[in-house]
């Protein structure tokens, strides 16, 4: 009873708790016929920020500023001090990107990074910003998702703890639109896409019911919401992962003839966030294309020999590779990290007796905001209890 009332006070006396809350809504409204969208940023409190320091890029995506309190631009950033009181910043963004994005007289796909740019945040001490956003549908549109929380029809709550400046992130979809959902574990799950740009939504929805409890059984993160968003025309044939959500091209195989998945390769993103620094871009990549085979294998969606098979095309794709290291890894590199991850899995079952994997690996790398080659090499040896024989080798060298 002590200890349960203690915690308690200190919840209670917590800096949160004390937190003057102040709203941040972001109101955007879509302009089809334009390609655009209009975007408010709407401060409740102006005095609770002293700014916003945007990073707009070095082209013209953003433009028509006005604003209430100072706005200045210079070359690729532009700062706002809001007003005391309500303040507000309008201003237009351009939305079609080539390939990245495509927006129709009935529908539209982005990244909701497009909507509102990075930030630095420059907020009085003892406030905390609720943020929310609300979207304005186009005549005759039916509908939109997100991959945040719904709090009404065509609003969205935005709170990511992983930074200071919560914006929308992740893929929008909005328009004429048919979708499949699930209750998978302690995700709610949403496949939609547009009518008629074939959307397998059944099933995309199928497949991953049939891995999430080895998903889950090798990640311990339990996203509240995943969004798969799919379309067909005027994007880049492939998959693609953001904050809780997927993009995968309709026309795109869920498992291709060799046996790999682009839809589990960017779940695995999704759900492992291993980035990697100095030079160790290889690593994330790799465990991603490691686990969306291996899931597969184990949710026994891939026979033995399929999965032979699928090594010894590995084998040939990274013939000639003699490092791993790079600022951004080839997918002969990629290909090579996997064949080293499946030696590292092997010599870490052996050596402990089935009682460790690379799964273990995995999880210490997923508690890491980021992570290198060296750190890597250093917690693979805490699990396997010794020097790796397998990581002892000229490929991981700078």
């Amino acid at each position: 009873m002590v200890a349960r009332w203690l915690l308690s006070l200190l919840i209670v006396l917590s800096p949160c708790a004390f937190a003057k809350k102040v709203d941040l809504d972001y109101h955007v409204r879509l302009l089809p016929h334009t390609g655009q969208a209009e975007v408010q940023i709407r401060l409740a409190e102006g005095s609770a920020v002293r700014s916003l320091d945007f990073d707009l890029g070095q082209g013209d995506a953003y433009s028509d500023f006005k604003a209430d309190g100072q706005w200045s631009r210079q070359g690729g950033r532009g700062v706002w001090h809001p007003a005391s009181g309500k303040s507000q910043l309008d201003y237009r963004v351009r939305l079609a990107q080539a390939g990245q994005s495509h927006v129709t007289p009935h529908w539209a796909v982005l990244r909701g990074e497009q909507l509102v740019p990075p930030a630095r945040l420059d907020q009085q001490d003892g406030t905390e910003l609720v943020a929310r956003l609300s979207v304005a549908l186009p005549q005759g549109w039916k509908s939109i998702e997100t991959a945040w929380p719904r709090i009404g029809k065509r609003k969205f709550r935005i709170d990511d703890v992983s930074r200071l400046f919560d914006r929308p992130t992740g893929w929008m979809l909005a328009g004429n639109l048919g979708s499949r959902r699930a209750r998978l574990g302690e995700t709610e799950v949403a496949v939609a896409a547009p009518q008629g740009q074939g959307m397998r939504r059944m099933d995309t929805l199928t497949l991953l019911t049939f891995v999430w409890p080895h998903l889950q059984a090798v990640f311990p993160r339990t996203p509240g919401k995943l969004l798969v968003v799919g379309a067909r025309d005027g994007l880049e044939r492939g998959a693609q992962s953001g904050y809780q959500s997927i993009f995968l091209h309709s026309s795109q195989a869920l498992v291709n003839d060799s046996g790999t998945s682009p839809l589990l390769r960017e779940l695995v993103q999704v759900f492992a966030q291993v980035r990697g620094r100095e030079r160790s871009d290889w690593l994330g990549k790799s465990l991603a294309e490691y686990y969306a085979s291996e899931l597969l294998r184990r949710a026994g969606g891939l026979s033995d020999d399929r999965d032979r098979a699928l090594h010894t095309r590995r084998q040939k794709q990274a013939d000639g590779v003699t490092t791993l290291r790079a600022a951004q890894a080839s997918s002969a590199q990629i290909a090579r990290g996997v064949l080293l991850l499946q030696a590292l899995d092997t010599e870490i079952r052996i050596h402990t007796q089935d009682k460790r994997s690379l799964d273990d690996v995995t999880r210490a790398l997923m508690r890491l905001p980021s992570v290198d080659t060296e750190a890597f090499v250093q917690l693979s040896e805490n699990v396997l209890g010794k020097e790796s024989d397998v990581l002892r080798t000229k490929l991981l060298r700078l």
